[in-house]
């Protein structure tokens, strides 16, 4: 971003001195063909002085007018010329001043520029006492300053950029250095966390269960049972995720993801006909992507279980898994009915513990966790995680790339 932006600012400040470079050298030449016309098509010492200052500016004097090579040719009404003027240039031929003269009074333009013997020559046409007069100025040296200030200013634009660049990426490598570490730490510290605290959880499960088999089961002893497994659950899906984001390689290979997500949507079928919910499936059988199997079928199992869990009572949950040929690539397309979705901000649904029940109630079981594994598996998967919602339907679109 911070190279983007020096980029603009360098296009336009030396867009800026080169615009202005341009436009004085222009000007500059319009005046020296003014000065030439109003006297006869010569620089003599009959000039005006403060025409000169006034038009030049005041550090230019007379002397200076002598610095330009020039040339004219004057015709009279029948186009006959009587009049060649070329003592103030050596390279160009009395010749070809004739044919340039009368290229210009066939194209019947009053100014413009000219090319000749590998140099451009601007000229202006006055018409006085039945005589047309043209005088030409070889502009090559006027306008080669220009060009050198171009050139230098892309040499300083692309010297100045390829720098910063360089000296960003020192920069910023020292800079996220800490933020880098600190996110490692903090990966670090959660599966050492959760294994400590497996530890007291198993402790609490066994002397639960022995306080069951001594005194049989009640409320207490099966609420113990509920909160200890729910614990579990959420340290082992803590573990799975930080584990996941520490591995900077996974070795992915070519899946039958079709076969995956259909064995998936057969376990669930049970629980969402239980539910009085509709399961609707579009998979195409032999579907292949480059993935990691236990990834890819949680990932399914993922999206088929917050699908079942946000679904409507009475409501359709479909899955659909058809690949796009043409594009090469597949879309696992998990959606679920929604009445209440309209206007909720699903992209912080991908957020870690979000939940979008704002009093955080067991009715819907979860901890906010799934949806950002299933991004990250998704990612590591080289897809992208998308969320829509249309016409009553919450959609999760997860896209791959189609394998052979």
């Amino acid at each position: 971003m911070s190279t983007i932006a020096l980029f603009i600012v360098l296009v336009t400040l030396i867009g800026s001195i080169v615009g202005t470079s341009y436009y004085r050298a222009k000007q500059q030449i319009d005046n020296v063909l003014l000065i030439l016309l109003q006297n006869n098509g010569k620089i003599d010492s009959q000039i005006n002085t403060q025409d000169v200052k006034k038009r030049f500016g005041p550090d230019f004097n007379q002397e200076s007018l002598y610095q330009y090579r020039y040339f004219s040719v004057t015709f009279n009404k029948k186009r006959k010329q009587i009049a060649l003027d070329n003592s103030h240039i050596v390279s160009v031929p009395p010749q070809t001043i004739s044919d340039l003269g009368y290229q210009i009074l066939r194209s019947k333009k009053e100014e413009g520029t000219v090319q000749s013997l590998m140099s451009s020559y601007a000229y202006r046409v006055a018409k006085r006492n039945g005589r047309t007069t043209i005088v030409f100025l070889d502009q090559s040296v006027i306008m080669e300053t220009t060009n050198n200030i171009i050139k230098l200013g892309l040499m300083v634009s692309v010297t100045s950029l390829f720098l910063f660049t360089l000296m960003l990426i020192a920069v910023s490598k020292r800079a996220i250095k800490p933020i880098v570490q600190a996110d490692k730490r903090q990966r670090e510290f959660i599966t050492n966390a959760g294994h400590e605290l497996k530890t007291p959880l198993s402790i609490i499960k066994a002397n639960n269960e022995l306080q069951e088999m001594l005194t049989g089961k009640t409320e207490w002893t099966i609420s113990n049972e509920q909160q200890v497994n729910r614990l579990t659950h959420l340290i082992n899906k803590l573990i799975s995720l930080a584990r996941m984001e520490e591995q900077q390689q996974i070795n992915l290979t070519v899946i039958n993801a079709s076969s995956i997500l259909e064995k998936t949507a057969k376990s669930f079928k049970a629980v969402v006909v239980q539910a009085n919910k509709q399961l609707k499936l579009d998979i195409v059988s032999g579907v292949r992507i480059k993935a990691e199997e236990s990834g890819f079928l949680e990932l399914c199992n993922i999206l088929l279980d917050n699908a079942n869990k946000y679904c409507d009572v009475g409501g359709d949950i479909s899955i659909t898994f058809v690949p796009d040929k043409k594009f090469k690539k597949v879309s696992l397309v998990v959606g679920n009915t929604y009445a209440k979705g309209e206007g909720i901000n699903y992209n912080k649904f991908f957020e870690r513990f979000y939940r979008n029940d704002k009093s955080r109630n067991s009715e819907k079981k979860g901890f906010g966790i799934g949806l950002s594994m299933a991004q990250s598996l998704v990612e590591v998967f080289n897809g992208k995680l998308n969320v829509e919602y249309k016409k009553g339907m919450m959609y999760f679109v997860a896209t791959f790339k189609l394998s052979k």
